[in-house]
């Protein structure tokens, strides 16, 4: 094969290039990661698959009294890939431990749209988006989770989006809690 045909190969490759998801057992994903990226590696397909993303956030939670950031999987069970199909590429990830599929059809794997795929990985760059709701408003009835009001229901005086805090009454009292240690109470 000549420079040529070398280079319209690869500018082919590059017009077929998409994000795939595939599916994978629960609690495999990042295990899932490291083989394909183990495999591209040692079976030199850096030039078909470029990148393999377990999509997740850094979020706070509270557990036992304490307030601990943990990084959560957005999608559990998924995997996303950036990569060109082709019959060899696609058989790699299908037959790599812990993955059960594609997203799409058995044989025709459908990539997300660029729109998607811009969405889901600006989140990951940011973070948390800054747009994410807290979900709730003055006076809506609230259940603490986590903390010495555990279990206890109260109502929202007042909502700081920036810091995620929210002033509740519970019980007569004031406190300002994490948007994490509350849940809304239908």
């Amino acid at each position: 094969m000549d420079q040529k045909d070398n280079a319209d190969l690869q500018q082919d490759y590059k017009s077929q290039r998409a994000w795939y998801v595939i599916h994978t057992y629960s609690g495999y994903e990042n295990k899932v990661k490291a083989n394909l990226e183990k495999k591209i590696v040692a079976q030199d397909l850096g030039d078909v698959i470029f990148d393999v993303v377990v999509p997740m956030r850094m979020e706070s939670e509270y557990k036992d009294g304490k307030r601990r950031t943990v990084q959560k999987k957005i999608f559990p069970g998924y995997v996303m890939v950036d990569m060109v199909v082709n019959n060899y590429s696609w058989f790699v990830v299908r037959n790599t431990q812990g993955v059960t599929g594609f997203v799409g059809s058995e044989k025709e794997p459908i990539p997300l749209s660029e729109d998607e795929a811009y969405k889901v990985l600006k989140e990951l760059a940011e973070g948390r988006p800054e747009d994410t709701p807290i979900g709730f408003s003055v006076n809506d009835k609230v259940r603490i989770v986590a903390g010495w009001f555990e279990n206890r229901i109260a109502t929202v005086k007042s909502v700081d989006a920036q810091k995620r805090r929210v002033k509740v009454l519970v019980e007569g009292a004031s406190i300002d809690l994490d948007v994490s240690q509350l849940e809304k109470v239908d």
